[in-house]
């Protein structure tokens, strides 16, 4: 299973949602279709451009509670005052995509920061 973990400020758009995304992945040289589902923190779970991102990309999107962020959290890459302030986690979308993927997964590197959307890929344990 492959993951993709959003953050965002406020108010962003699905386009914006998308390039993060996209940047994320380009990174990794892997396509959009390599991803099982989108994951984001419980915090986000009423912005609209994250929904619909999932919904162009006919992917589910999983909304990660508190607790399940807070027990991968010591495993995030990149640490946000801001992010732990507001989420209790140091990165929403590391400790996202890590928290769907499962037991064991690993983050493939920190999370991309594309305008106000961050992204973060995780693959699960089970993936050679």
């Amino acid at each position: 299973m492959m993951v993709a973990g959003i953050g965002s400020r406020k108010g962003v758009t699905v386009e914006e949602v998308l390039a993060a995304i996209e940047t994320a992945l380009e990174a990794h040289g892997l396509a959009m279709t390599a991803l099982s589902a989108l994951a984001t923190a419980t915090l986000k779970k009423d912005e609209e451009a994250i929904a619909a991102a999932g919904r162009a990309l006919n992917l589910p999107i999983i909304i990660v509670d508190n607790a399940a962020l807070q027990a991968v959290s010591s495993r995030a890459l990149t640490k946000s005052d801001l992010s732990q302030e507001l989420a209790g986690t140091p990165s929403v979308s590391e400790a996202s995509a890590l928290a769907v993927a499962g037991t064991g997964a690993k983050l493939l590197g920190p999370r991309t920061v594309v305008g106000p959307v961050t992204c973060a890929i995780a693959i699960s344990g089970d993936v050679p």
